[in-house]
């Protein structure tokens, strides 16, 4: 998995894009920061998700399978 890390080690207040396990590992399609209340997604609205691992947000330019 290209640069994810263990979500314990995720910072506060920058947009990340997770790693979810649902039947299978997935990455979400948009970014979330974390915050005292838990997960808040791009559009400010807490999201209630267990996510495994994260990675600094990029844009369009991420390579596929990365």
């Amino acid at each position: 998995m290209c640069n994810w890390q263990p979500i314990q080690s995720a910072p506060w207040g920058r947009d990340l894009q997770l790693s979810v396990i649902e039947g299978e590992v997935h990455a979400l399609a948009f970014r979330c920061r974390r915050s005292r209340s838990g997960w808040i997604s791009d559009t400010g609205k807490r999201v209630d998700i267990d996510p495994s691992h994260w990675r600094d947000w990029a844009d369009k330019d991420q390579p596929a399978g990365c």
